[in-house]
């Protein structure tokens, strides 16, 4: 079946009649300082909000001849916007929308005059996921059908964020920091890491997994120092220390650090870095993000190349997306998903909802929904171009 158009879209919903539970205090993520890349500068140190780009999302609807539509999204908006409207659009539309594979390869190759990664890995994820969603709905399957069916009967999802009391109240049985402070805070931070860990692990006791993502603040030395600091704590990994075009530091610290599992790869965009990282043997934990990284197609091929090398894949963000889980549900690897819990405690998760097809974890699993494609129930007339 042809594709008769593809555009970049706008999601807009009517409100909702939702329950709404009164927080019982502000969640963490509204005046936590995370350490982040830009910390060493003063003006931009305490959050990223600071310096990251408003752009916001964007969503990509793919029609067919016959009518059927399916929804695919991504972030970063109008730079994203215009590269699927002015660039791919008009070159895919007339393809054979069943052809993934071939749609993804011109996607890929076309964009190399201006390069094919970050914000173009972003848009070509944005049509990928409608594609998958759009296929799902012809065939009346679920995503994870056309995988090739479920590996997994549930998920079993970890909650990142630092209201860890409150991620216990709901039943998670693992949790992920976010670190406040890097090597702009000195021996000051390095203590302070070491009491939120400290604090962290006898607040949760020994049955209960922690993590620390470090959102590409540090630089080697700083990551050996903090992960010896933190060895009597048993992190079951440390996340992204180290900007991620920095493959040979990520080579050092796995040669200093052997004691706790080495996680990264939400910034890598296509498979290409993450064969380069399998193949150095410095991660333990891959973490490609569908939304950035060439959707669920560039995913597979991650997936399969790292269950070859004995790795683990836990997508950033996948536990709060249909995509992330129905992909999950499908790979061998990937029996773990990142569940970010940004909303004040005392809220129910059921009420950071807003679109029918969403899933919850309980007692920290997670299972997609059952289709068709990525299953949201979202109206065509919801949906209106991006640059109105």
């Amino acid at each position: 079946m042809k594709i008769k158009e593809i555009k970049a879209v706008k999601l807009n919903m009517p409100p909702r009649d939702i329950k709404r539970t009164p927080p019982r205090r502000p969640a963490w993520s509204e005046s936590a300082e995370v350490a982040n890349p830009m910390s060493k500068y003063p003006k931009y140190k305490r959050h990223r909000s600071s310096w990251g780009p408003k752009w916001g999302g964007v969503y990509v609807k793919i029609t067919t001849e016959d009518g059927t539509w399916g929804l695919g999204q991504t972030t970063f908006g109008r730079p994203v916007a215009a590269i699927i409207d002015d660039h791919f659009a008009p070159i895919l539309t007339g393809e054979n929308c069943f052809a993934v594979e071939k749609i993804w390869d011109m996607m890929f190759r076309m964009s190399k005059p201006y390069g094919s990664l970050g914000l173009t890995t972003c848009a070509m994820s944005g049509i990928d996921l409608a594609l998958w969603d759009l296929n799902g709905r012809i065939k009346n399957q679920p995503v994870y059908e056309l995988l090739g069916g479920p590996v997994h009967d549930k998920l079993f999802a970890y909650a990142t964020g630092n209201d860890t009391d409150w991620q216990l109240e709901l039943g998670f049985k693992a949790v992920k920091l976010a670190c406040p402070y890097g090597p702009a805070d000195g021996l000051w931070g390095l203590k302070e890491n070491e009491k939120l860990v400290a604090k962290t692990r006898e607040l949760v006791g020994d049955d209960v997994e922690i993590m620390l993502d470090c959102y590409m603040a540090f630089d080697v030395d700083y990551t050996i120092r903090l992960a010896r600091r933190l060895r009597p704590y048993r992190l079951k990994w440390i996340e992204e220390f180290l900007i991620p075009e920095d493959i040979d530091g990520h080579v050092q610290v796995r040669k200093a650090v052997d004691w706790v599992s080495l996680a990264s790869g939400e910034h890598l965009y296509t498979r290409f870095p993450f064969k380069q990282m399998i193949e150095k043997r410095c991660l333990d934990i891959l973490q490609p993000d569908i939304f950035w990284v060439g959707g669920i197609t560039e995913c597979v091929k991650i997936c399969h190349m790292a269950d070859a090398a004995g790795l683990t894949v836990i997508f950033h963000g996948g536990g709060g997306r249909q995509s992330g889980l129905h992909l999950s549900a499908a790979m061998p690897n990937t029996s773990w998903v990142e569940y970010f819990v940004g909303s004040a405690p005392g809220v129910p998760l059921e009420e950071t909802k807003s679109i029918e097809g969403e899933s919850v974890p309980k007692d920290s699993y997670i299972v997609p929904n059952d289709g068709p494609g990525l299953g949201l129930k979202i109206e065509e007339e919801w949906l209106v171009p991006f640059w109105e």
